[in-house]
């Protein structure tokens, strides 16, 4: 007896490589005799199936499978964490950081977890409010990041952290990446930030080409509250971004505040997930030259 009535399948958006995987994975679950929400991100992939809006989908749904890559997923992440639906990544390209599953054992591994067997990992995600002069005018959800930077233009910007309303520190960079464990393996990685386990209750900030060389990422209790504001002479262009998927600019009549969501993503895993082994095959650690 599965674990799992209703499944809801959620696909790379327009990619018509993942017609052969969706249709097996239709076939797969209509044998199970599992309700099937296919979303809209489908809709272009004849798959023969009514497609259904997001909202629909993990208001119906008790399982969410993500076919495509992890930036799939980063977009599914932010719609189901806060609906409690958990998610289960079917990777298409590479080996990736949080969709684990590769079409030649998808039936097979998905058999073990509608059948109960599977490791359920939290995965935190942060909030961003960002208030003009005083006012609310915007909130983004993030599994991986907030990254506020400059564009438009190459130069540096200005901007003072304050952490549970004590002042940090005024920088001048690039920019700064505000990272979750999740996203410690991203941008902020490349910005030269720490590898964060995911289970860590912590946020880190990692500057992005700092003017100093004694401005050095930070890591933080994830109950920090963080607030963030451009300051300088300037009014160099700024935008903030979000998972590197939706943005906004940025002036300084803006304050970005970010905090932990409340509710994390819960993505499942086969029983035999390993999370150094797939640090091990992303950043190939141990490989001899």
């Amino acid at each position: 007896m599965t674990h799992f009535r209703t499944v809801g399948i959620i696909a790379k958006q327009g990619d018509i490589n993942l017609t052969n995987t969706l249709s097996t994975l239709i076939s797969f679950l209509d044998e199970k005799g599992i309700e099937i929400v296919l979303d809209e991100s489908a809709h272009d992939l004849a798959l023969q199936r009514p497609t259904h809006s997001r909202k629909e989908l993990v208001n119906r749904c008790d399982l969410a499978i993500v076919v495509g890559g992890d930036g799939t997923i980063l977009n599914a992440a932010r719609s189901l964490a806060c609906c409690d639906v958990p998610l289960i990544g079917v990777n298409l390209g590479r080996l990736g950081f949080l969709a684990d599953i590769s079409p030649e054992e998808m039936t097979q591994r998905l058999d073990e977890i509608l059948a109960g067997n599977y490791i359920e990992e939290p995965r935190a995600l942060i909030g961003t409010e960002i208030f003009c002069n005083d006012t609310l005018v915007a909130e983004y959800n993030s599994l991986n990041d907030v990254v506020l930077h400059i564009y438009g233009d190459i130069r540096m910007i200005e901007f003072d952290i304050c952490i549970d309303g004590c002042f940090v520190s005024s920088q001048r960079a690039d920019g700064l990446v505000i990272a979750t464990p999740t996203g410690s393996t991203a941008y902020a990685l490349s910005g030269g930030g720490p590898i964060l386990s995911p289970s860590l209750p912590a946020i880190e900030l990692v500057p992005i080409c700092p003017h100093t060389l004694t401005s050095r990422p930070l890591v933080v209790n994830a109950n920090s509250c963080i607030e963030i504001s451009l300051s300088g002479q300037d009014n160099a262009p700024a935008q903030a971004a979000f998972d590197g998927q939706s943005c906004r600019p940025v002036t300084k009549d803006d304050l970005i505040r970010i905090r932990q969501n409340d509710k994390p993503l819960r993505l499942l895993h086969p029983n035999a997930y390993d999370h150094f082994h797939i640090l091990r095959a992303k950043l190939h650690w141990g490989e001899q030259p």
